[in-house]
């Protein structure tokens, strides 16, 4: 299977989930500006919405948004325990966790890569970041990963995002629980191996 991805997004997400289940992929650099690939390739013709992430399986479906990818990546390494078992409620526990990240922490960061959104507007975006982070704070605190003791998805998803903070002037110092759970993720093989593979296609 193929991953169109680009480094510095949340493409690192899959890239982690496909790491971690130890699923062999080809990573096709897919630029976020150019909208090209690098053999010069139209990206909008592959993806019309024009962004990353997308899973290109080896029949030739295409697979766009990154919570279903990573779900599916998921299922495919049942024994990694990236994802509780279809039908479950911890299943809808992961998907909670997913649509929390997607719509209240990612999207909460996009104002601040904008570079036409005004200042005032940055600092609001900011400080509604700083709730959902004190929220994520308790909410970590006394567990090893968001699920509890396994890895999951969800965990490669909120590492990708807050990897943001740093570039956008986000100040995470006053989470202290929140840290020592990016810390505990990124220590792990497998993000670590996803992270020097983004690293390499820049």
């Amino acid at each position: 299977m193929k991953l169109y991805h680009s480094p510095g997004t949340c493409s690192l997400s899959p890239m982690i989930a496909l790491h971690e289940a130890g699923i062999a992929f080809e990573p096709v650099l897919a630029s976020t500006k150019s909208h090209k690939l690098q053999d010069g390739t139209d990206y909008y013709g592959i993806n019309p919405l024009g962004y990353v992430p997308m899973l290109e399986l080896d029949d030739g479906t295409r697979l766009r948004e990154g919570p279903a990818i990573v779900q599916y990546i998921a299922d495919q390494a049942p024994l990694k325990n990236l994802a509780p078992a279809a039908g479950t409620l911890q299943r809808y526990r992961l998907q909670e966790w997913l649509t929390f990240i997607g719509t209240e922490v990612h999207k909460g960061f996009s104002p601040l890569f904008n570079a036409a959104m005004p200042e005032d507007a940055k600092t609001i975006a900011k400080e509604r970041l700083k709730t959902r982070f004190a929220w994520l704070d308790k909410e970590v605190e006394g567990k090893e990963f968001l699920m509890g003791e396994h890895f999951s998805v969800a965990d490669g998803y909120l590492f990708t995002v807050l990897n943001w903070a740093k570039p956008t002037g986000v100040d995470l110092s006053p989470y202290a629980h929140l840290l020592a759970w990016h810390a505990r993720v990124g220590a792990r093989p497998a993000v670590q191996a996803a992270q020097k593979a983004e690293s390499q296609a820049k």
